[in-house]
């Protein structure tokens, strides 16, 4: 049998089973969007995002930690000690809080918050297949993703807490329990706010329901990791390489995390609007290919008055 062969055979597999025929069709879906890059792009201000953070974390440690060595010495002793550049910071020097620095390290998060949510509502909207002429303009689009800044970023924060203190070192059984119940939750609330408020289309809650458990599953995986690196692999490292293994762990996790993100989000558009089976490598396309495609299409409608029509050549 040849390759070509070999291929319309899995092509007709898939398009037999209904559950792989699904899974396909969200692979096709996000190849055919993109998505890879659009979550490359979310990741992105969220690795930018990391450095005023830091910028405000270590001024708000020198106004906290300031003439009070026995609070120095607990924060070395936690998670928070393990980071390099703050350890090195809280062991070398006495921190001293700066006004200035923690006006810049304000301004600069929220610019790279909504770079954040900016990034993410143009992924979310192109998806869902949002023509340009529905979207939010550039005014309430920002408006939108400042108050949702606000929102998903107090819940990451104490979602990545809990789960962080799960990982991180040990605790009883109830504790361990606890943490990750919390950290459930909290992820839950985040990716269907999220995945709501983001998105310039009405959806409904229970449509949203299925990629949101799937984003919260792979998220929460992700933070009890990275607890569990930090904890066991980043304190063990050099000063030097543990520079490259704090910086290199941050981009993996953050573009891991961005693509599941979008992955799941990509499971609601398919099921809901019935985007399945695909066809891969044998002709003609299918219904789902034809539905897909014109919607990708009418996405460029930029203008009240543009109107975006598609045709297809051949059986159909």
């Amino acid at each position: 049998m040849s390759i070509t062969d070999r291929l319309h055979a899995l092509d007709r597999r898939q398009q037999q089973m209904p559950h792989v025929g699904f899974i396909a069709a969200v692979v096709k879906k996000f190849g055919d969007d993109q998505a890879g890059q659009l979550a490359a792009l979310i990741a992105y201000y969220g690795f930018v995002s990391l450095f005023p953070l830091l910028l405000v974390l270590v001024t708000i440690l020198g106004f906290v930690l300031q003439g009070d060595p026995g609070e120095q010495k607990r924060i070395l002793d936690g998670a928070l000690g393990q980071f390099p550049i703050v350890s090195d910071q809280l062991k070398l020097h006495s921190l001293t809080g700066s006004g200035i620095g923690l006006a810049i390290g304000v301004v600069g998060s929220l610019l790279a918050g909504m770079g954040i949510t900016g990034a993410t509502q143009n992924a979310f909207n192109r998806i869902w297949s949002v023509p340009f002429k529905d979207r939010p303009n550039f005014l309430f689009a920002h408006l939108r993703g400042l108050g949702m800044l606000a929102i998903l970023g107090t819940l990451s924060i104490v979602s990545t807490t809990a789960a962080g203190f799960v990982g991180s070192s040990s605790h009883a059984a109830p504790d361990v329990i606890a943490g990750i119940l919390v950290a459930f939750v909290l992820n839950l609330a985040l990716f269907m706010t999220a995945f709501k408020l983001l998105t310039a289309v009405d959806i409904g809650w229970r449509d949203l329901l299925p990629g949101v458990i799937v984003a919260t599953v792979f998220w929460q995986l992700l933070q009890h990791l990275g607890g569990y690196y930090i904890d066991h692999e980043l304190k063990h490292t050099g000063p030097l390489y543990g520079v490259f293994a704090l910086v290199l762990g941050l981009l993996a996790w953050l573009y891991l995390g961005a693509q599941l993100t979008i992955f799941a989000a990509e499971i609601n558009v398919v099921r809901l609007h019935r985007l399945w089976p695909r066809s891969f490598f044998s002709e003609p396309l299918l219904e789902a290919d034809r539905r897909a495609l014109t919607s990708s299409a009418e996405v460029e409608e930029r203008v009240e008055e543009e109107n975006v029509e598609v045709s297809f050549e051949g059986p159909g």
